[in-house]
């Protein structure tokens, strides 16, 4: 079952051709790389998928709803069910490692009693419940990744966009974070879309590659 598809997509900043007449169809569950070189195309991929930006021309579809075509974005990004962890991270500053956790589960109204469970049983899975309580800039970059990535997966989405989340770490940290990354994503069973240009990270993660130029 197709979970994310894009029919014969292209998308240009001005004036600039990004991406030509692109089509790709992703299973439910797979874990898919993206691998390229910068500025191929890659990230404008996910922020398409995720509906930060609308196709030139061209359709996409997640959970088999049309979502954006031709320039127009039908299901805007906090209703298609994705998350997505960020080179950067984007990890709130002046909220603790739970708090982050907890602002997207606000959001959707969940209760505070819900909140706490959901909270405390991520922070277990990626091994942060002891860190609950600190900030962001007192981690290390594993530790603020593990946090990232937490933070999505709290919310429950059914895909995952990954744009190159472990190119800052040192090799070790990065072999040891990957590992960690196909344990939760073999156990939650989401769809990981994930974006490099490491041939090391693609060789370990992918079900699936989508090589570009």
């Amino acid at each position: 079952m197709n979970i994310v598809s894009m029919n014969k997509v292209s998308k240009s900043y001005s004036k600039s051709a990004v991406l030509e007449n692109i089509s790709l169809e992703i299973d439910k569950g797979a874990r898919v790389v993206i691998l390229g070189p910068s500025g191929c195309g890659k990230t404008t991929i996910l922020r398409l998928i995720a509906g930060f930006i609308a196709p030139d021309i061209g359709s996409i579809f997640v959970n088999g709803s049309l979502v954006a075509k031709d320039g127009q974005i039908i299901i805007s990004p906090e209703r298609r069910n994705l998350g997505m962890v960020f080179q950067d991270l984007a990890l709130w500053p002046h909220l603790s490692v739970s708090g982050n956790l907890e602002f997207g589960l606000k959001a959707k109204g969940i209760q505070k009693s819900e909140r706490r469970v959901k909270i405390k049983k991520m922070l277990n899975m990626v091994g942060m419940v002891d860190y609950a309580d600190r900030k962001p800039d007192s981690l290390s970059g594993g530790q603020q990744q593990r946090v990232a990535l937490a933070r999505t997966l709290v919310l429950e989405p059914g895909v995952i966009l990954m744009d190159e989340p472990l190119s800052s770490l040192d090799s070790d940290l990065n072999k040891r974070l990957r590992k960690e990354i196909i344990i939760l994503q073999e156990k939650l069973g989401f769809t990981m879309i994930y974006v490099t240009h490491n041939q090391d990270e693609t060789s370990e993660m992918a079900t699936k590659v989508i090589s570009m130029t």
